[in-house]
Order: C-alpha cells, then sequence, then structure tokens
C-alpha cells in the first residue's frame, strides 16, 4: 500500500526564488553588457523590420479582432498597430524571430535570447504611455536595456547545462519563462507574485520541436517565440492579480516539470545569474542562417570566389565534405526534399550550395522562386558532413564557444581546393570589433527598408548615441519608430 503524499504546501523550488532574486536585486554594473544590449536592441528591431517586408510574416500581425485599437496600448514599431501588451509582445516577437536573423545562444539548449524583446518592448511601452497619461515618470531605454541583460542571462545559464531538446521540447520554453521574470518585475510586482508567475510559465504546456524537424519543419518555428513572449506577458498579469502560484511546479513528485517532461533530472547550473549572456551573445551579422551553419557560409562565401577565379562552377564539384559539430549534425544535416523557407533555413547543405552558387545568402534566398533552381539541389546532394570531435569540445567550451565548420571541395578530375575553416562567425564575442560596424550597416539597410530617409536617419542618430537613447522615455523611442 502506498503512502499517502503531503498535502503541505512546500517552500517554492530553488529555481524560482533564484529567478526572483535575480531580477528584483541584482544590479547590471557591466558596461560591456549594456553596450551589447544596445547593439543587440538595435540589431534585433532591424531584424523585424526585414521581415515585414514578408506577407507571411505580416498576415499574423494586428489585433485578434481586426480594427481594434487600445487606447495607450502598445505601439508595434514599423506597423500602424496599438495594442494590448499581450498581443503587441505576439506581434513584436513574430518579426524579430521570422527570419532567423536575430542573435544566438549555444551551449546544452540553442534560443534566441532577444526573443523576450518582445514582451519586454510591448510591456515597457503599455507601462510608459499609461504612466505619462497619469502624470507619471515613463520607463527609459536604459530599462529596457537592463531588462534584455536579464532575460539574457535567465534563458541563457539555464540553457548552459540543461539540453530542452533532447526530451523533444522547444526551447521557447526559456523565453516564457524568461519574459515572464522580466515582465513581472517592470509591472511591479512582488517578489512572491513573481515566484507565482515564474511557475505559471514552468506549469504552462510546453512546445514540443515537432515544427523544427523533419518531416514537419514549417512556419511555426518563426512565430513560436513571439507566442511565448506574449504568454508571459500574460502569465504575469494574472499573477499581479494576486493568482496562486505552484511552489513546486518543478520538483512535485510524479506531477512536477522534472518528472513530466524532464526524465526526472533537476536543473544542473554551471555559474550563478549575472551579465555573461549578454556579454557573449552571437550575433546573426552577415546571414540569415540557423547558426550552427554561420561559420560554414562564412567558408563557402570564401569558396564562391576561389571558384571564380579558376573559372570554375559548381558542375566542376565532385563532393564537398563539411567537417563540424555534434550539434549542427543533428540539427541541420539534411537530405531529401526541401518544403519551405523554413525548411530550407534548416538545411547546412542548402545554407552551403546557395552562397557557392550565387555568391550570396538573404532571407529571399530561401523562397520558392530561388529554391526551383536545380542546380541547388544537385549540389545539396554532393555535401556530406562529418564530425569532428574536436569541435562539438571546443563548442561546449566556456572559455571558447567556437562554432566551427572546415570545408573542403573535390572536383571532378580528382584535384581538391585547400580546406576553409572558420572556428568563429563575425558575429562571436571574439571578433565585436570588426561585427559591429557591420551590424550597424545592416541595421541601417533595415531602417530603410521601412521609413523615408529622413525618419530612418533620425533613429539611426539616437540609437548611436548612447547616452540620449538611455534617457529616452520608451513611449517616445517606440513612436520614432511609428508608421
Amino acid at each position: 500500500m502506498s503512502a499517502h503524499i503531503s498535502n503541505v504546501r512546500p517552500k517554492p523550488d530553488k529555481v524560482l526564488v533564484d529567478i526572483a532574486d535575480y531580477v528584483i536585486k541584482y544590479q547590471v554594473k557591466s558596461k560591456e553588457a549594456i553596450d551589447t544590449a544596445r547593439y543587440c536592441l538595435m540589431d534585433t528591431l532591424g531584424c523585424g523590420f526585414e521581415a515585414l517586408e514578408y506577407p507571411a510574416c505580416t498576415k499574423m500581425l494586428g489585433p485578434v479582432v481586426p480594427g481594434t485599437v487600445v487606447p495607450n496600448g502598445a505601439k508595434v514599431p514599423g506597423t500602424p498597430y496599438q495594442l494590448d501588451p499581450v498581443m503587441a509582445a505576439f506581434n513584436i516577437g513574430a518579426m524579430i524571430r521570422w527570419l532567423d536573423f536575430n542573435d544566438t545562444w549555444l551551449a546544452a539548449e540553442w534560443g534566441h535570447p532577444s526573443d523576450n524583446l518582445g514582451g519586454i518592448l510591448a510591456t515597457a511601452d503599455w507601462l510608459s504611455r499609461n504612466a505619462v497619461a497619469a502624470g507619471k515618470k515613463p520607463l527609459t531605454v536604459a530599462d529596457v536595456l537592463v531588462a534584455m541583460v536579464k532575460a539574457h542571462e535567465i534563458q541563457g545559464c539555464i540553457a548552459l547545462e540543461n539540453s530542452f531538446n533532447k526530451v523533444g521540447l522547444d526551447h521557447v520554453v526559456l523565453v516564457k519563462v524568461a519574459s515572464t521574470a522580466v515582465v513581472a518585475q517592470m509591472m511591479g510586482l512582488t517578489r512572491d507574485e513573481i515566484i507565482n508567475a515564474v511557475s505559471l510559465a514552468w506549469v504552462d504546456g510546453q512546445s514540443l520541436r515537432t515544427y523544427r524537424h523533419a518531416p514537419n519543419t514549417g512556419s511555426r518555428k518563426s512565430w513560436a517565440a513571439g507566442d511565448a513572449t506574449s504568454r508571459a506577458v500574460r502569465l504575469a498579469l494574472i499573477a499581479k492579480t494576486g493568482e496562486m502560484g505552484y511552489p513546486s511546479v518543478l520538483s512535485a513528485k510524479g506531477w512536477g516539470f522534472y518528472d513530466v517532461l524532464f526524465k526526472g533530472n533537476e536543473f544542473k547550473f554551471q555559474r550563478p545569474y549575472g551579465s555573461y549572456v549578454m556579454e557573449n551573445v552571437l550575433f546573426k551579422i552577415s546571414f540569415p542562417a540557423e547558426f550552427h551553419s554561420q561559420t560554414a557560409v562564412e567558408a563557402a562565401m570564401t569558396l564562391h570566389g576561389e571558384l571564380q577565379k579558376l573559372g570554375k562552377t559548381e558542375k566542376d564539384i565532385k563532393k564537398i565534405t563539411i567537417r563540424t559539430h555534434e550539434a549542427c549534425i543533428r540539427i541541420i544535416d539534411k537530405k531529401g526534399p526541401l518544403n519551405n523557407p523554413a525548411d530550407r533555413d534548416h538545411c547546412i547543405q542548402y545554407m552551403v550550395a546557395v552562397p557557392i552558387i550565387f555568391g550570396r545568402l538573404t532571407a529571399g534566398d530561401y523562397e520558392d522562386a530561388i529554391a526551383a533552381d536545380k542546380r541547388i539541389d544537385t549540389l545539396r546532394d554532393k555535401i556530406i558532413c562529418v564530425e569532428d570531435p574536436s569541435y562539438t569540445k571546443d563548442y561546449h567550451d566556456p572559455k571558447k564557444r567556437s562554432i566551427a565548420n572546415a570545408l573542403t571541395v573535390e572536383f571532378n578530375d580528382g584535384k581538391k581546393l585547400k580546406e576553409v575553416v572558420v572556428e568563429y562567425p563575425i558575429g562571436h564575442k571574439r571578433r565585436r570589433k570588426e561585427g559591429m560596424p557591420v551590424l550597424v550597416e545592416k541595421f541601417k539597410t533595415n531602417l530603410n527598408r521601412v521609413f523615408a530617409a529622413k525618419q530612418a536617419g533620425a533613429i539611426l542618430a539616437l540609437c548611436l548615441d548612447s547616452k540620449k537613447l538611455d534617457a529616452t522615455p520608451v513611449n517616445e523611442f517606440v513612436d520614432l519608430m511609428a508608421r
């Protein structure tokens, strides 16, 4: 006969408490973290502006009920929409993630910490507009940057040692948890209420990775983070009403997250929360490609130039070998038909074939019109991936965090080109000095996609003036990006 389970309400799981205490108490003093967050803000918004060129994205945007405008609601940059903060978070989050071009964090779990900006910016804007309407002070962009650092840190530190993908869960669970914590703090929830809110995020239904993998790869992966960050805003608002939480949501025997969804394993932590993740985050600067392929695409661009010098084309290639790391093989080593853009931007063979043939890789290169070029699939069939254990080791080494790929081209006549090796992509911390000017150029390009020259220039000028930007009220910052 089994023993009765105690109905004494336990103390909150330490994971919940640590998150709540971090968002309430931690002072972000790292200049490097704040400076990086400022670049991250520009880049993340720019990714959203580029996504507005794609009808597949814009059809997802706007209010649930067409024509709805929320007084003092959050505005969606680059659009005419003014929405409640939950729906605004979805809109901004979907824009940000649509083209797979915003920042990345690679560890035991992968993800894109800037996905949290959907909830952060929508909440900050909504709170600011209501504060101004009540004669109070609005939040500033500096507050947004601090929230970004903290959301990055929560998502990234949990990801360091805990693989959600290995149990079939999508990484957006960490967006939901991180966004819930930081927006709850922004809303002024008490410590206990923040703990409750974070518990609600863990007890919530979590997304399966089905939409990221063959044979079901699809466009939900482009709005999943928007869904997660908007859900976070909703849960924080629910907790603000005084709604109860679930203190042992992770550890409860039989019914908690660990037993139900994590094979009974507790979370492991490599380091306490600070500002490490923002300082070390990876930017996708040159190519809208799944991050494990970024160095492969850089190498492919080099090979395109080599082929041109030799007067050769993809027709002369017999085989391309990609020496890579385990995570790359697990996620994006893909053969067979590719059914949609979401399928193609998660196939390393496709992302290498396009630059070798065309000397470029843009978001438009994943669309059907380009994918119909038979040369791409012909070359894809000639590309194989092999794991290099040293690359896998360096990928997990916290002092290196490399994302290495090495490409070797073998021609039909038996000759080979010298292997092209790229260990660290241009968006890596080790290449900040080289990468940040290119990131600003990317932002300029994306501003000009949406705004007239005068408006684009004003936005850029503000973003490049750190003191002025930090002091700018969030509602005024967002108004500058209205259409």
